[in-house]
């Protein structure tokens, strides 16, 4: 236990030292499994809190993030397509900044459908629960959500901090770094385990004032 709280302590002054190998060497140890799981939850409170006090955020940030990393990847693709065929020129990152914009895209869009209820959601089966059952599957998912988020947001990081400690660039370009798009990743799973925090906490709620807990998710709405 000594050494894990020793290992924490030295991923947490790696983040202070502005060095992408020492946090590269720090996040492959075990503290960074602890310190990965304080990370997470406490900027989960203070995202929720932003959320609640400012509703425009609550209701727009994915969602703002998926429409235009989406149209820049269409915009991308249109132009350097043109340029292609017709003027036999094509920009040499055309065909490696979209993937990662589209891996932007899916993650952003990955917490706002959490938010939504609509990832195997199981509404029918759940339906015909009692109360106790259908709270007890929700927090289930909430707990499972959280276990992946936490999963997702230390490895992510991991893979993040080793780019950025071997200066790995984007293939096409002379000075743009694969970790600006990959940092990404944790962040969109941060965003993630609010979502799963905010949505436990209406179930709480409706559990306790006798309100519906299972209603019928449908993707796209508010």
């Amino acid at each position: 236990m000594g050494t894990l709280f020793a290992e924490a302590g030295s991923v947490i002054a790696s983040l202070f030292t502005n060095d992408a190998w020492a946090m590269s060497q720090a996040f492959s140890t075990s503290g960074a499994w602890l310190v990965g799981l304080f990370a997470m939850l406490a900027s989960a409170v203070v995202l929720l809190t932003i959320y609640r006090h400012v509703p425009l955020i609550d209701r727009h940030l994915e969602r703002t993030v998926m429409v235009w990393t989406y149209l820049l990847i269409a915009a991308i693709i249109f132009i350097e397509v043109f340029r292609r065929f017709v003027l036999n020129q094509q920009a040499p990152w055309s065909t490696t900044i979209p993937p990662f914009l589209f891996l932007v895209m899916t993650w952003f869009g990955c917490a706002y459908n959490v938010r939504l209820r609509t990832h195997l959601a199981f509404a029918e089966f759940r339906s015909n629960m009692g109360r106790a059952g259908q709270m007890a599957c929700l927090t289930m998912d909430a707990v499972l959500w959280l276990g992946f988020c936490w999963v997702v947001v230390v490895t992510s990081a991991r893979v993040t901090a080793n780019s950025a400690s071997n200066f790995q660039i984007l293939l096409g370009t002379d000075n743009v770094l694969q970790w600006w798009f990959l940092a990404t990743v944790p962040l969109a799973f941060i965003m993630m385990a609010t979502r799963v925090i905010e949505n436990f906490l209406e179930d709480l709620e409706n559990y306790r004032s006798g309100k519906p807990l299972i209603e019928q998710a449908v993707i796209g709405a508010d």
